[in-house]
């Protein structure tokens, strides 16, 4: 399996590498790139898993990203493993530019302005969601009363406008991710397949060679 790993991390070290990969982030993208580049699929479909992944991290679905890319790379009919990879893209070093650019393009869009000055942070709105979640989940089993204020807020603020301000710059970047990587994945595969050629023929030439050396003994 490709996501498999053979040593178990716990919670606190899956958190801390979530944060901080071990060997930091370069060498985390040199991985994924090396996985995604060697996957057995055609350039496009596995470019067209690449888009579904980059697409969805432009989304407000943070914590259901792998399942948001798994269904729009089945629709796309490109590489699953490709989209789920290509979901690092999103990561706590561009989270914040990526929500930065959904939540203007979408108040914008929408005719809205988000003002921090008279409401809440964005951390502080995504506090006031969960509780409030958490709190009317409670209320179902007890005689507490449930309060959606904090999601109303969060939905109309934070949630609606980062979900429609996404779709453009998501769009715009899951686009140059498939155009720069058709070719470059073709070229890879490519000259893998040359080397791997290469290396039967070595192997023909030698077992040749050793053959009519016995054929010349005898």
């Amino acid at each position: 399996m490709v996501f498999r790993r053979r040593d178990r991390r716990t919670p606190l070290q899956a958190a801390s590498d979530f944060v901080y990969p071990r060997g930091g982030w370069t060498r985390a993208f040199l991985y994924v790139k090396h996985r995604v580049r060697r996957l057995p699929d055609t350039p496009e479909r596995i470019a067209r898993g690449i888009w579904a992944g980059v697409f969805t991290t432009f989304t407000p679905f943070y914590t259901i990203h792998f399942l948001v890319a798994f269904l729009i790379a089945r629709l796309m009919r490109g590489n699953i493993l490709a989209a789920l990879s290509a979901t690092f893209f999103g990561n706590p070093l561009t989270y914040v530019p990526i929500g930065v650019i959904s939540l203007k393009t979408g108040h914008y869009l929408l005719g809205t302005e988000f003002d921090e000055s008279n409401h809440r942070s964005f951390v502080g709105k995504f506090a006031d969601a969960g509780h409030d979640l958490k709190n009317n989940l409670i209320a179902l089993f007890s005689d507490a009363e449930a309060d959606w204020r904090g999601l109303s807020v969060f939905f109309d603020e934070i949630f609606y406008p980062y979900l429609v301000g996404g779709l453009i710059p998501g769009a715009i970047a899951g686009t140059i991710a498939y155009v720069l990587s058709v070719p470059l994945i073709r070229a890879y595969q490519q000259r893998r397949r040359a080397k791997i050629k290469a290396k039967f023929e070595a192997i023909r030439k030698k077992a040749e060679a050793e053959a009519d050396l016995v054929a010349k003994a005898d």
